[in-house]
């Protein structure tokens, strides 16, 4: 048995026992089992599969991140996940949450070019007091 942890910025998404994890890598996809040698993968944004001890098939939406197996523990790191146990509402369920993040991701980087921009026009109009 492995212990699946996936963690994100703001939480511990998963924290249980998992007999078996399909994930995506660089590399392509990939299937890891208990006695599997330790590993380390880059994640590409995909769909991560895990199965419980008591045989039910769970999934993860994920971003960009890193897997590492080390010994019995597996460690997922990203900065976005979402999980929804039904397959065929996990596409919805990933739509929503990440559009939603990426509107604000936009209203951010817009606030900072903004900020920028002023900073630079001050740094012109100080120079040219001088």
């Amino acid at each position: 048995m492995m212990r699946l942890k996936v963690l994100t910025p703001v939480q511990t998404l998963v924290d249980e026992p998992a007999s078996r994890i399909h994930a995506e890598g660089l590399e392509g996809s990939f299937c890891l089992l208990p006695r599997h040698r330790d590993w380390v993968a880059a994640l590409m944004p995909g769909i991560v599969g895990f199965t419980t001890v008591e045989g039910q098939e769970r999934f993860l939406a994920v971003d960009q991140g890193v897997l590492t197996k080390r010994g019995s523990e597996v460690l997922i790191a990203v900065r976005r996940a979402v999980r929804e146990d039904d397959l065929s509402r996990l596409r919805q369920v990933v739509e929503n949450e990440f559009r939603q993040l990426d509107e604000q991701e936009k209203i951010t980087r817009s606030a900072l070019a903004r900020l920028e921009a002023g900073m630079i026009r001050r740094f012109l109009e100080w120079g040219d007091q001088r």
